[in-house]
């Protein structure tokens, strides 16, 4: 599928989305929206997809909505229209990135700001380049964060951390989200990419199957009980222990040979 406004590619069972309004630092339109959700969801659908690396083109990861089309111009009537329907439903994009089966790697590039702060928080594991920045922006705006920043960023940093970034819209380095957990790793920026990439290489070469209900049993642990999740785990290895990607686990170990994953 081709694409106006990010690149996909796909290598090695990774694949790469990249935003592409590098003029405007990858500002949100309703068309960018609509195509991250199309192609995240794609990457989640298929089996050729083992890991999804996001990031954004030029100095930018991305720098939230575009304020001049989104919040002043002709798409505010629509983003309204939608949030006061009976029961609004949570961002399309959002809900893809959060709902993917595969591993998602943020690759933050530059500034992540607003809901570029919040589509950082939608991965699983996030990377940033010393020129990263990120600041949930959206209090200065008289608005409230998405899920990113009221649902994802306080089981990141805790609920203090959380408040005060929220609160205050204060914009950190990568350093300093660095060290309150935020992001796992900072590079320079060259090496961000690569670094991103090496990662999502070493992911990719797991086992599939086993990594979806890994990945599953990650989301449910934010508020499952003990006893939910021991009856989580006991069914997910009922099922794993029967697949082929087990038996080559197993097989390989013995046999002191690096495994070859197929997802069956």
């Amino acid at each position: 599928m081709s694409y106006d406004f990010l690149t996909y590619d796909l290598t090695d069972y990774v694949a790469t989305i990249t935003l592409n309004r590098p003029e405007v630092m990858n500002a949100l339109t309703r068309e960018l929206y609509g195509e991250l959700e199309t192609a995240v969801r794609g990457a989640h659908t298929d089996p050729e997809v083992r890991c999804v690396i996001i990031t954004g083109a030029g100095r930018a990861f991305c720098s939230g909505d575009d304020v001049r089309q989104i919040m002043l111009g002709e798409q505010r009537d629509e983003t309204v229209t939608r949030l006061r329907d009976v029961r609004p439903r949570p961002t399309p994009a959002a809900a893809a990135i959060l709902q993917c089966d595969k591993p998602v790697i943020a690759a933050v590039n530059g500034a992540a700001v607003g809901w570029g702060m919040d589509l950082a928080l939608f991965a699983d594991i996030r990377i940033a380049s010393e020129a990263a920045k990120f600041g949930e922006l959206f209090i200065k705006r008289g608005l409230v964060s998405d899920l990113g920043g009221l649902w994802r960023l306080p089981r990141v940093v805790g609920p203090s951390k959380a408040a005060e970034l929220l609160f205050t819209g204060d914009i950190i380095t990568a350093q300093e989200a660095l060290a309150i957990g935020l992001v796992s790793r900072v590079t320079p920026p060259e090496e961000l990419l690569p670094a991103a990439h090496e990662m999502a290489a070493r992911i990719a070469a797991n086992p599939p199957i086993a990594m979806r209900y890994m990945k599953e049993g990650l989301r449910k642990s934010v508020h499952a009980s003990m006893e939910e999740m021991g009856a989580y785990i006991g069914n997910s290895l009922a099922y794993l222990f029967t697949t082929e990607d087990h038996r080559e686990g197993a097989l390989s170990f013995v046999e002191r040979r690096e495994p070859v994953f197929k997802g069956k």
